[in-house]
């Protein structure tokens, strides 16, 4: 799939709005692709207690529900349309599920990345 695709369904993904005083959801949406060609989405979580979870990790969980962790494409997106980097613990949780997700390619603004490009000093025991 190219990115172009990937970034029109995370963009149909979005869906903000507020589900109570404390949490608004949906204002990020993450749109990836596994290495066997099924895509997941996922929506960010925003709680006044950060007890929320970014649109990635929505997403990886999805992936992993279905008994897959090997993504090969991800985007995300702002409510604005503006893709927007995973950060840096969703770049770990990645590398963590599976280390062959340092081949990730990850789109950011016009240019492909691949997660190693982005984590190049990781965490590991």
């Amino acid at each position: 799939m190219e990115f172009k695709q990937l970034y029109e369904i995370a963009k149909k993904t979005l869906n903000p709005r507020t589900t109570s005083r404390n949490t608004e959801i949906g204002q990020v949406a993450c749109a990836l692709e596994t290495v066997d060609g099924n895509v997941y989405t996922g929506i960010n979580i925003d709680t006044a207690c950060s007890m929320g979870y970014c649109a990635e990790a929505n997403a990886i969980g999805t992936m992993l529900t279905n008994n897959e962790t090997k993504i090969a494409k991800l985007v995300a997106v702002s409510v604005k349309h503006d893709i927007v980097p995973p950060c840096g613990r969703c770049r770990e949780f990645m590398v963590q599920i599976d280390n062959d997700n340092l081949n990730t390619e990850i789109l950011l603004n016009d240019k492909v990345y691949k997660l190693s490009e982005l984590l190049p000093h990781r965490w590991e025991f």
